[in-house]
């Protein structure tokens, strides 16, 4: 039997949620092992021998480690086929080095506006609560603020096309999805932006979709 690739994640986290994601839109099997993230797992020895950065998601296969969600995507979604096809890369990336310019750009925009804004905000809500109280809430208003310019941003590409990039979904929608479908749980409100909203339920609606765990 065929090893399947093992995705180190923890249930609550987006960003591994991002790759589980890809992998039942493009049914994909994984083995998942979950990581004791809030306990610090990820900084353990083992751990850290894996993956020096001590972050999730990770995802080994084979020899192949990959220790960045935006790169398991592309890995992901350049190594299979869309479900029923034989056609690789799938249609989530491209083998046109101007279409990847074009995705890469919104995983940019996921690994900094929506990580550093909506994304701390909702960790800062549900998970943060160690450290200096008046610090955290500073944060936490810095990243709300940000949090609202990425959406503003999402809803004026959204008012126009139905997806983020080449007119079909890519791993571009589905990186930027994850925490942005989780906002209100940082308390950053998607009612102001119908387009955003009308974008999420078009990724909720793709065949093979899962919503996060936690």
């Amino acid at each position: 039997m065929e090893e399947l690739p093992k995705l180190y994640t923890w249930k609550a986290s987006g960003n591994s949620y991002k790759v589980r994601l890809l992998a039942a839109l493009l049914d994909i099997k994984l083995e998942l092992i979950e990581i004791d993230y809030l306990n610090d797992q990820q900084q353990s020895p083992e751990f850290l021998v894996m993956n020096a950065r001590g972050t999730i998601p990770v995802l080994v296969n084979g020899e192949k480690t990959f220790t960045d969600s935006a790169a398991i995507l592309v890995y992901l979604a350049g190594l299979r086929s869309d479900p029923n096809t034989n056609k690789t890369p799938s249609s989530f990336w491209s083998n046109d080095v101007v279409e990847q310019a074009t995705i890469v750009d919104w995983l940019a925009f996921a690994a900094s506006w929506i990580q550093t804004g909506i994304a701390t905000a909702r960790y800062i809500v549900n998970f943060a609560s160690k450290g200096d109280s008046t610090s955290r809430q500073q944060i936490l208003a810095m990243t709300t603020t940000k949090g609202y310019k990425s959406l503003e941003v999402l809803q004026t590409t959204l008012c126009e096309n139905e997806w983020l990039a080449l007119g079909r979904p890519t791993i571009a929608d589905v990186a930027v999805f994850a925490y942005v479908a989780l906002a209100p749980t940082g308390n950053i409100s998607l009612d102001p932006y119908p387009a955003v909203k009308s974008w999420i339920s078009r990724v909720r609606s793709l065949p093979g979709f899962i919503p996060i765990d936690g």
